[in-house]
């Protein structure tokens, strides 16, 4: 895969499992052979507002969580981009939550990955919304969130210490999104190794709903039932909870089809603002 911006060397802590999930969107990106050029990479703030920078692909820094409204005014701009959204569940799950509801409502093919560790891991280890009490579960539930929102068609959760079945799941929801069939929404359990080290009690937790037996991804109010019956037990369902396998792809609504080169506009450009002067 030809790079087109050379990669920065990423800044997290050793062990930190943020180099999972990048690892995982490098290789969906190579496994559907998808040009760095044509792949738009839209970063959040903290720890994981970084992993734009280490990919080869192109890649922008989004204010604080304002990453999904600029992802989407990306994917409007130019519908032929693979475009990928990522942050922490700090900037995701707090400034940015009003945001999160309107892009599952909205429903527009790109990915959102969230990194969740739990904490602010990038100004000393404050909770976030998703911590409650020491096991780092028990607070807000983006997956339920998503279920409940009748638009949302692709919902799924990995651990950055189950690599195989991340690869999996970043690959399909980006596949998903680029094939035209709606929002995709990817949320990681990776583990902060300097202040909020869950690895270890994580792993006793996770249950992958792919193994259930009988499971379907495509039933909503079985999906439903099996992410809070799990949080009920102190558990968390990772896997492909929720895809909706036969949605075809979306016609675009807002095309982009206007000429916004600045010499042929300049009249127009000038008339807008002769008249905010006024």
């Amino acid at each position: 895969m030809t790079v087109t911006y050379t990669p920065a060397r990423p800044i997290w802590c050793a062990g930190c499992g943020h180099f999972g999930v990048q690892g995982a969107m490098a290789h969906a990106f190579a496994a559907l052979d998808i040009p760095p050029h044509e792949i738009v990479v839209l970063a959040g703030i903290g720890c994981s507002g970084t992993v734009q920078n280490n990919l080869g692909t192109y890649g922008y820094h989004a204010l604080h969580g304002r990453v999904l409204p600029t992802a989407a005014g990306v994917h409007l701009a130019n519908p032929r981009l693979t475009v990928v959204a990522a942050g922490g569940d700090g900037d995701g799950y707090a400034i940015g939550m009003g945001h999160l509801v309107h892009a599952f409502r909205r429903d527009l093919p790109f990915v959102y990955v969230v990194m969740n560790n739990g904490v602010y891991g990038l100004t000393k280890g404050q909770d976030s919304p998703t911590r409650h009490g020491l096991s780092g579960i028990g607070g807000f539930d983006a997956i339920d969130l998503g279920l409940s929102i009748p638009a949302s068609g692709f919902l799924a959760r990995g651990f950055s210490r189950h690599p195989d079945q991340l690869r999996r799941l970043m690959t399909d929801a980006v596949r998903y999104a680029r094939e035209g069939r709606g929002f995709a929404f990817v949320e990681v359990l990776s583990p902060c190794v300097t202040y909020n080290d869950t690895y270890a009690s994580w792993e006793h937790l996770v249950e992958d709903v792919d193994t259930r037996q009988g499971y379907d991804p495509s039933d909503r109010a079985a999906a439903f039932a099996v992410t809070t019956g799990l949080a009920a037990e102190g558990r968390i369902a990772t896997g492909q909870i929720l895809l909706d396998a036969d949605r075809s792809p979306r016609e675009e609504t807002v095309p982009a089809a206007a000429d916004v080169d600045p010499a042929a506009n300049a009249a127009a450009y000038q008339d807008l603002l002769d008249r905010y002067r006024v």
